[in-house]
Formats: structure tokens, C-alpha cells, sequence
């Protein structure tokens, strides 16, 4: 059975979760990161150098970085379309994985850490403002994207709605000003009958 290490609040972890439930894989989560601990233990750095989560240990297999685990359970356990087999398919899907990582999670961090994780009095107040508009402004890219679409490459759910969708999650979650997508909207109020997407990605924000 696979092995996932993290805590559940984990967006990233939560990613994981989520891609298991899609393709009904069976898999044993432990408790690792934040409040557990574990991440700076000896042995699980010898796992995962970088002492973060997740970790994904498949059969004596260690494999780090989130978007990377998404893009191998896929490929193992995934048919096409979620996993296209049309390598431009699949190239367009893993660029928007790609975007997720180097433009909107860089501004979701900033709101995130700061109105979740920063007790009142500290906050950069600032830098959440400037955050807020970033992810707007990426989100409205996601939106003209979604136009027409299902879901974010097309007409079905594939690797590409993983990580942007539990990045959605948080944009709706947060006490935050949002502009008004309809097409974001749309896409969202479908992952949201998901059971995996329930079950894995709508938490509590902690």
C-alpha cells in the first residue's frame, strides 16, 4: 500500500490525497509536518532531504515535491484523459501544473501565511494587499482559460485541476476581496461534488 507523509492541512499533501481518491488508490497516510514533527528527524530526511512534506514511499520508492507524486501516481495508476495520452495533452496539462507552482502560490502564500498563520498584531498588512491583487490577477488568467472548458484543458478532469483546484479552495476560503469569475465559478462548484476534493481539500484553513 502506498505511504503518504504529511498532515492533512497540508495543501500539498492535500493535492496527493486528492489524486489518490480519484483513481481509488488505497494508501496509508502518517502524521508528519507542522504540529507533528517528524519532517527533521534523521530518518525521514534520509527520505526527504528538504524536511518537508509530503513524501510519498510506494513500495520501497521515495518520491518528494507534490506536483511530481500527482504526475506519477497518474502515470501509474491513471487511464487517459486524466493522464493524457496525447503528449501535447499532456504537455498542456503539466504547464499549468508548472504555472500553479511558479505564479500563483508565490501570491497565495504571502495571503495565506499572512491572515491564517500570523497572529493579528504581526501582520504585513502591505504585503497581503499586494498578494491579494497578484492572485487576482492570476486568477483572472485561470478564468479566461475556463472559458468553454469543463475543466482546466478541456472536457474532462485531468492532472492540471489537482493543484489549481486546492489552490482555488483556499481563494474562496480566505476572508479576502474577490473579484466576480463566473468561469472560475463554474469549475469550482463542480470540484466541490467531488468526494475526493470534499474529503481531502475542504478543510478547515489552519
Amino acid at each position: 500500500m502506498l505511504k503518504v507523509w504529511g498532515r492533512n492541512n497540508s495543501i500539498n499533501v492535500q493535492k496527493v490525497l486528492w489524486t489518490c481518491a480519484e483513481l481509488g488508490v488505497a494508501f496509508e497516510r502518517i502524521d508528519a509536518g507542522g504540529a507533528f514533527g517528524v519532517t527533521k528527524d534523521p530518518n525521514y530526511l534520509a527520505m526527504n532531504p528538504n524536511g518537508l512534506v509530503p513524501t510519498l514511499d510506494d513500495d520501497g520508492f521515495i518520491l518528494w515535491e507534490s506536483n511530481t507524486i500527482v504526475r506519477y501516481l497518474a502515470a501509474k495508476y491513471a487511464k487517459d484523459p486524466m493522464y493524457p495520452a496525447d503528449l501535447r495533452a499532456r504537455a498542456d496539462a503539466e504547464r499549468w501544473m508548472d504555472w500553479q507552482l511558479t505564479t500563483v502560490l508565490p501570491a497565495m502564500t504571502t495571503i495565506f501565511w499572512g491572515l491564517v498563520r500570523t497572529p493579528p498584531e504581526k501582520r504585513d498588512i502591505a504585503a497581503i494587499e499586494s498578494g491579494r491583487v497578484k492572485l487576482a490577477a492570476a486568477m483572472a488568467i485561470l478564468d479566461r482559460q475556463l472559458l468553454g472548458k469543463a475543466f482546466v484543458t478541456g472536457p474532462a478532469l485531468t492532472i492540471a485541476d489537482i493543484p489549481l483546484g486546492c489552490m482555488t479552495y483556499r481563494w474562496y476560503a480566505l476572508a479576502i476581496e474577490r473579484p466576480d469569475y463566473a468561469n472560475l465559478k463554474r469549475w469550482y462548484d463542480s470540484l466541490i461534488q467531488r468526494p475526493g476534493f470534499k474529503a481531502h481539500v475542504m478543510l478547515p484553513l489552519t
